[in-house]
């Protein structure tokens, strides 16, 4: 015959795992762990971006196991669901037995099991057995135990406790735990990819005007949870939430609009922002709020929180000046931001404007006119910059340099680069110079052009010099006024030597002498090739040394013919000239490197300011605030509210008119104020017997 016992059920064993806290342990620790994980990476961010973090096999990794929207990936919620229902599990299954033990106070324990007890007394009372439960009862209320008395045969048993609020905490921490994931998943991103699969939306990976985007992209103004953002320019009013999403966007129809009537900011006396606040109007069929919003001050309407996320450029009109570097005549050219224009072959994105750009424009000690033809690092020189204009140094100076604007000029191929001009120049190592910024990708930090702005505070002077550079006419006269200039009285016969040692100099720098495809086009990096290919290693620092002094002296010539031609006094070799000179020389060479054939200047620009809110349906918040709260109170009463129980057993003693007293002391944790509690508790009792 076989045994009728057997091992417990399968389904008894699942649940006896899912409610166990090793198992709850284990996955609060994955969880915290992948919480660290989305702190740390942004989420949500184009592919791009992570592309250009990790490269293109780890950004793929990384997406397939979902680290870029990992509050919302697949495994990230069944982890959350199995820990909800764990924790479930262990509040329902203890929850009835915490129960009943705050009800009970023990009292039907058996007198000799007391001597069982770590804490533990006898002793005698010289008061009968009805006067020593009177007296004992008071001295426990007075050090505030609640007791309750069993009447025996042969004695009374009065059980006591205190600290109960021990148990509570931990139904108030366990709990907390499921509000805060329950409410966490009700708040992300899970709700609105549940709405969308309701709702029979997809997702929209194209680009255009918001307005144009098809229902099947939108979600109903219903949506019971979602957190998007929402531009507004200035006197405009717009409705229209966009959920940005790993692989697109969504939109998100709001119930009302927003018309935002003011953008104001304040800034600090370095020109950094200070505060920035937007005077809105909330349209809601036809009520007609105002309210302000500002950073942690959101407006409230009808459940949805309206917070002040940032601000950007609203269409502002720039009104540009087209310099061409190689010649022809500067042209104006006018649009707006976030407009594209055709620009001969190329387009033209006009990207942004910023009225205010805070640079570090601390003294680095760098010498910027020691030019060493032989040792030129022309992108070690163009990297030479802080943030958006100025080179970093550990001594700080924060000031305000002025407006700038971005542009992106795209070939036919769809390829682009990114351009960063300021409108005024910027004052560097004790110079005044304008800065184009330029960069391949986004990834890329700018590379700055450094042109020194003339005597009248213009670009015009060196622009003059860029463009007679590329003239060879011109080129040849100024080697010609230079050899007739630097040419000894005493010696004419050099004359013809070191005119043509002038020309050759400037066709090199000026590039010239380059072919197709060469990897140096001219500039100083040539004249450091001609000497390294031509010039025997022992004398080229002489020879480095007497080209760049012919170089800047035929350079000087140079401009002093163009000044002529455009009817201009000759200039002064004085030492503002001199300081103009240097830099010159210095950024005609990066010039022939800049990878567009004019500038863009700005000329002036009418501001428009947007405000960029995000507008936030949270049912979960007020769970996540309540859970912890929870926590907080449930982790208090579990670490420092210790739950003690008392018992007290008096009996007739043998001697007449006493009582025979054994007491005991038990606590959920043993620590040494245990041992002074139960001392102090046996002094009262027992009037201080031994």
């Amino acid at each position: 015959m076989s045994s009728t016992t057997s091992r417990p059920p399968v389904a008894r064993e699942l649940l006896d795992l899912l409610s166990s806290m090793r198992f709850a342990i284990t996955l609060l620790s994955v969880i915290c762990i992948a919480s660290v994980i989305g702190t740390v990476l942004r989420q949500s961010e184009p592919m791009g971006n992570y592309i250009n973090q990790f490269g293109p096999f780890w950004a793929e990794v990384f997406e397939r196991v979902g680290l870029y929207t990992i509050y919302s990936a697949p495994w990230f919620l069944a982890i959350l669901a199995f820990l909800v229902l764990s924790t479930s599990l262990c509040i329902a299954r203890n929850a009835p037995k915490i129960l009943v033990d705050l009800r009970s106070y023990k009292e039907g324990v058996r007198e000799q099991s007391l001597q069982a007890h770590h804490h533990k007394a006898i002793g005698e009372v010289n008061s009968n057995p009805r006067m020593a439960l009177a007296e004992i009862g008071a001295t426990l209320t007075q050090f505030g135990w609640k007791a309750r008395v069993q009447q025996r045969d042969h004695g009374t048993m009065i059980a006591a406790r205190r600290g109960a609020a021990n148990k509570i905490g931990y139904l108030a921490a366990h709990s907390s735990i499921v509000l805060i994931l329950v409410g966490g998943v009700l708040d992300g991103n899970a709700m609105v990819q549940l709405a969308m699969w309701l709702q029979d939306k997809q997702l929209y990976t194209g680009s255009g005007l918001v307005a144009d985007i098809k229902p099947e992209h939108r979600l109903s103004a219903a949506n019971p949870s979602f957190r998007g953002n929402i531009s507004v320019t200035e006197q405009q009013r717009q409705g229209i939430a966009v959920l940005t999403l790993p692989s697109g966007v969504v939109l998100q129809d709001l119930p009302f609009d927003i018309e935002l009537k003011k953008f104001s900011v304040d800034y600090y006396s370095t020109g950094m922002p200070k505060s920035f606040a937007s005077d809105i109007v909330i349209h809601d069929g036809d009520v007609r709020r105002e309210a302000t919003v500002k950073v942690n001050e959101p407006a409230i309407h009808k459940g949805l929180a309206i917070y002040q996320s940032s601000f950007e450029d609203g269409g502002s009109r720039l009104k540009l000046q087209v310099l061409p570097l190689t010649g022809g005549k500067p042209g104006p050219i006018e649009g707006r931001v976030g407009t594209k224009l055709a620009f001969g072959e190329q387009t033209l994105e006009l990207d942004g404007l910023r009225v205010i750009n805070v640079e570090n424009l601390a003294a680095d000690g760098a010498n910027a006119s020691g030019a060493d033809v032989r040792k030129v690092d022309l992108g070690e020189r163009l990297s030479k910059h802080l943030g958006s204009g100025a080179k970093g140094d550990e001594t700080k100076s924060l000031h305000n340099v002025g407006p700038s604007f971005s542009y992106k000029l795209r070939d036919a191929a769809g390829q682009a680069r990114e351009y960063n001009n300021y409108m005024l120049p910027v004052e560097l190592d004790g110079q005044r110079l304008f800065l184009a910024g330029v960069r391949d990708t986004p990834a890329e930090t700018f590379r700055y052009l450094r042109m020194p702005a003339d005597e009248n505070g213009d670009l015009t002077g060196w622009l003059r010099l860029r463009q007679a550079l590329a003239e060879p006419a011109l080129r040849d006269a100024a080697a010609r006024r230079y050899a007739v200039s630097a040419t000894p009285p005493n010696q004419p016969q050099l004359t013809p030597q070191l005119q043509l040692t002038a020309q050759r100099a400037l066709t090199l720098f000026s590039g010239a002498a380059a072919q197709p495809g060469d990897e140096v086009k001219g500039g100083l990096p040539a004249l450091s090739q001609f000497i390294e290919r031509d010039v025997p290693e022992v004398d080229r620092q002489r020879v480095s040394e007497v080209l760049l002094r012919i170089l800047n002296g035929s350079l000087f010539e140079l401009n002093q013919l163009v000044r002529e031609r455009d009817g201009l006094k000759p200039a002064t070799a004085d030492p503002a000239m001199q300081a103009f000179m240097t830099q010159a020389v210095l950024s005609l060479s990066d010039s022939l490197y800049y990878p567009a054939p004019m500038l863009l200047q700005l000329q002036d620009f009418e501001q428009v300011q947007a405000s960029v809110f995000q507008v936030a349906r949270a049912p979960g918040q007020k769970l996540v605030y309540l859970g912890a709260i929870l926590l907080i109170v449930g982790v208090f009463a579990m670490l420092y509210i210790k739950e003690r129980r008392l018992w007290v057993w008096i009996a007739p003693s043998a001697n007449p008119g006493s009582s025979h007293v054994r007491m005991a002391l038990s606590s959920t944790r043993e620590s040494p104020d245990n041992a002074t509690l139960f001392a102090q508790l046996k002094a009262a009792v027992l009037k201080d017997q031994s």
